[in-house]
C-alpha cells in the first residue's frame, strides 16, 4: 500500500472510490469534491492523504482532515476542535487495517495542528455530510470502537411540487415583505448577520459574496425598510454548491434547496419563520424548480407542517483526543 498526501492527481480515484461505495445514494461530481476539500482554506495537509494500491496506483481509501483558520475565531470557531471530512475504505480492502491507518493519521495531524476535539464531518459549509449517513449503521459501529461518542441526530427533508402546483406568497404581519436579494443588499445583509447571527452562517454568506454570488440566493425579510431575517435558496445556477442540492443527480429534473434562515430575535413571535420558509419555496418554484430539500435539521415537526417528509438522516459523532 502506497500512503500519499491528498492532491489533484487524486481526485480521479476518490471519486471512482466514492461512487462505486456510496453513489447509489450520494452521487459524487468533480465539482463537489474539489470544491469541498481542495478548494477550503481549511484544508489540513498533513492529515488529508489517499491510500493507492501498489500493484495498479488504484486509490482504495482517503481521509480528508480540516482545521479552522486563523481569522475563524471573530465567527465563534475554537482552534482546539478539527474536522474529518471523509474517510472511506474499498470494501474490498476493509478488515485489513486500512482504514484504521488512515484514521490515525488523520487524528494525529489533527492532534498535532492543536486540537483537542474532532468531529466526523459537520465540517461548516463544504462539509460533504453533517455526519455519518443513517444508512450506514456498520460505519457507526466501527467509529464508535474507537471512542467516538454519538451527539445527536439531523435529517434532509424533501418535498415534490406538481408541474402545475402555485404556492403563494404568504402575507407577513406587522408590515414586514418578503423579497429576492440583489448586488446593492451586500453590505445591509452583512451588517445584519454581523450583529444577528455573528457565528457560522455570517462565515457562510461572506464566503457567497466572495465567491461571486449577486444575491439571488437569499430572500430577505424586511420591515420599515431595515432587514429583519434571511432565508438561503439554492438551485443549479448557484455559485457554490450548497449541502441542500449536493444529491441533485439522483433526479432527473432540477432539485432546490432551502436553509438556513433567521429572524432578527426582536421580531420573534410573528410566526415569521414558517412564513420566510413559505416565502422561499414560493420564489424557487417560480424559477421552475419542483423539488426541494431543506437539509441538516433537527425540526421535523416544524417543516412537516409545510408537507416535507424526512429523506436522509446522519448522526453526529465526536471524539476528545487524548495526548500522544
Amino acid at each position: 500500500m502506497i500512503f500519499e498526501r491528498f492532491e489533484e492527481k487524486h481526485i480521479e480515484g476518490a471519486l471512482a472510490l466514492w461512487n462505486k461505495e456510496l453513489g447509489a445514494s450520494f452521487p459524487m461530481r468533480p465539482r463537489l469534491l474539489r470544491q469541498n476539500a481542495l478548494e477550503d482554506s481549511r484544508l489540513l495537509l498533513k492529515g488529508s492523504w489517499a491510500a493507492r494500491d501498489s500493484k495498479n496506483g488504484t486509490v482504495v481509501g482517503f481521509a480528508i482532515s480540516k482545521m479552522p483558520g486563523e481569522d475563524d475565531g471573530r465567527f465563534g470557531l475554537r482552534r482546539d476542535a478539527g474536522w474529518i471530512q471523509a474517510l472511506l475504505v474499498d470494501s474490498s480492502q476493509r478488515g485489513s487495517g486500512l482504514g484504521s491507518e488512515l484514521l490515525r493519521l488523520a487524528e494525529d495531524a489533527i492532534r498535532e495542528a492543536g486540537a483537542e476535539r474532532v468531529a466526523l464531518g459537520n465540517d461548516l459549509h463544504r462539509r460533504l455530510f453533517p455526519g455519518i449517513p443513517g444508512e450506514l449503521a456498520a460505519t457507526r459501529q466501527w467509529f464508535e470502537r474507537r471512542g467516538y461518542v454519538h451527539r445527536e441526530d439531523v435529517y434532509d427533508l424533501i418535498k415534490s411540487y406538481g408541474p402545475d402546483e402555485r404556492v403563494a406568497m404568504p402575507a407577513f404581519g406587522g408590515g414586514a415583505l418578503a423579497r429576492v436579494a440583489g448586488p446593492a443588499d451586500r453590505e445591509a445583509l452583512t451588517a445584519f448577520m454581523a450583529r444577528c447571527f455573528p457565528g457560522t452562517w455570517d462565515l457562510q454568506h461572506r464566503d457567497y459574496w466572495e465567491r461571486g454570488g449577486m444575491g439571488r440566493e437569499y430572500v430577505l425579510l424586511e420591515k420599515d425598510g431595515a432587514i429583519v431575517g434571511f432565508c438561503r435558496i439554492n438551485d443549479a445556477a448557484s455559485p457554490l454548491l450548497a449541502q441542500n442540492v449536493y444529491w441533485a443527480p439522483l433526479f432527473e429534473e432540477e432539485l432546490g434547496g432551502i436553509g438556513p434562515l433567521g429572524i432578527d430575535e426582536a421580531c420573534r413571535g410573528y410566526r415569521y419563520g414558517i412564513s420566510i420558509v413559505q416565502a422561499a419555496i414560493h420564489f424557487l418554484t417560480a424559477r421552475g424548480v419542483r423539488r426541494i430539500v431543506i437539509d441538516t435539521t433537527p425540526f421535523v415537526e416544524f417543516y412537516g407542517k409545510l408537507g416535507y417528509e424526512v429523506w436522509k438522516s446522519y448522526a453526529k459523532y465526536d471524539k476528545e483526543l487524548a495526548e500522544a
